[in-house]
């Protein structure tokens, strides 16, 4: 579902409130563990966190004119998705999250390559997510990306 808010807050007064509630949760989470360099901003209808072209000039290669995305977080027709550009692109941080993620939560790990999907909005794991946004400074992100994704 993408939202035309232009600000993260008029995203959250879009949301239903059951899903309000956990998306503003979410969002704190990101924000109180966010690495020094990364923005929060509107990118492709959800709430994204980037590195600004102050930092990174070259912007996204898909759409130079867009930030370079590293996270997302959004409201979709069945679940809360949390995206982490990240995990995708080193496969260590994948396996130390997924081998947590069963110690923070009863519900099977439900993922695609960047997206984590909650369809249960009871059993989200704050604290573990917190700590995954913390694993990765913009330096890091950078050098990844270019590393992995930008050839």
């Amino acid at each position: 579902m993408i939202s035309k808010a232009k600000t993260p807050e008029a995203y959250l007064a879009e949301l239903p409130p059951e899903r309000k509630e956990v998306v503003a949760k979410l969002r704190q989470v990101i924000l109180d563990n966010l690495p020094e360099g990364f923005e929060e901003t509107m990118n492709y209808g959800m709430i994204g966190y980037v590195v600004p072209h102050s930092i990174y000039p070259g912007g996204y290669h898909c759409t130079p004119e867009m930030p370079l995305p590293f996270m997302s977080l959004a409201s979709q027709k069945n679940h809360i998705g949390f995206y982490h550009m990240g995990i995708y692109a080193e496969p260590e941080l994948m396996e130390w999250f997924t081998s947590e993620y069963p110690k923070h939560s009863s519900r099977k790990l439900d993922m695609g390559k960047s997206c984590i999907r909650f369809k249960n909005m009871k059993d989200i794991p704050y604290a573990l997510l917190g700590e995954l946004v913390r694993k990765m400074s913009v330096d890091e992100w950078i050098a990844l990306y270019e590393k992995n994704i930008k050839r």
